[in-house]
């Protein structure tokens, strides 16, 4: 096979925030378990580490076609518009467990200055392991790859919109952070000057 590519799609969604106040990565390794599980039934349970040489790593278990995978997303690329994860994943089938490799590539785009268009693409890879397993069962790739596309595509289709509002939560709530904190900040300043005009018109 020319291209060891399983799976790729690609889904897009809207969120109703500022471009400017979107931080995937912060989202992506702040995401609380209940959080990631409201975003698909498929999703089971996730966490962040970091790999062995310091880079951060979400980690991510989900049941896919009846099929429990663990995912192990090292950032590769990592601004606040954009975030590239690379996993070699574990994939636990009835015939034992195997590794697939999966790139997760989540990026926004600017729309106009309240709304921004959120992609989330899924690239799985076929390695050399998985191919072997499927052969001793005696399943030709091609066979597998064509029953695994619509699974994969209906789970990428399902979560897309959910990941973009939960990420649109996220930023409109450091918007609203960031604008209580600019208001104790005016507060505080208003009180300093105050005190000391006091101190000034007491002659200390």
């Amino acid at each position: 096979m020319e291209d060891n590519t399983l799976v790729k799609s690609s889904f897009s969604a809207t969120i109703r925030a500022p471009i400017e106040k979107v931080d995937i990565p912060t989202w992506c390794f702040g995401l609380s378990e209940s959080e990631y599980q409201a975003c698909s039934p498929a999703h089971v349970s996730a966490g962040v580490t970091t790999a062995p040489d310091g880079r951060r790593m979400s980690i991510n278990v989900e049941v896919l076609g009846g099929s429990p995978m663990v995912q192990h997303y090292v950032e590769e690329i990592a601004e606040p518009n954009h975030l590239r994860l690379v996993s070699n994943s574990d994939v636990f089938a009835p015939t034992g467990r195997v590794k697939v490799g999966v790139i997760w590539d989540l990026s926004v785009r600017k729309i106009d200055d309240g709304t921004c268009e959120f992609t989330n693409v899924v690239h799985t890879s076929f390695t050399l392991e998985f191919l072997e397993a499927l052969a001793e069962q005696g399943i030709p790739w091609e066979v597998f790859q064509a029953a695994r596309k619509p699974v994969t595509e209906a789970h990428n289709r399902q979560e897309t919109p959910l990941f973009a509002k939960s990420i649109e939560r996220h930023a409109l709530r450091n918007s609203s952070l960031t604008g209580a904190a600019k208001f104790i900040r005016e507060k505080e300043n208003v009180e300093g000057n105050k005190s000391r005009e006091r101190k000034a018109a007491s002659g200390s």
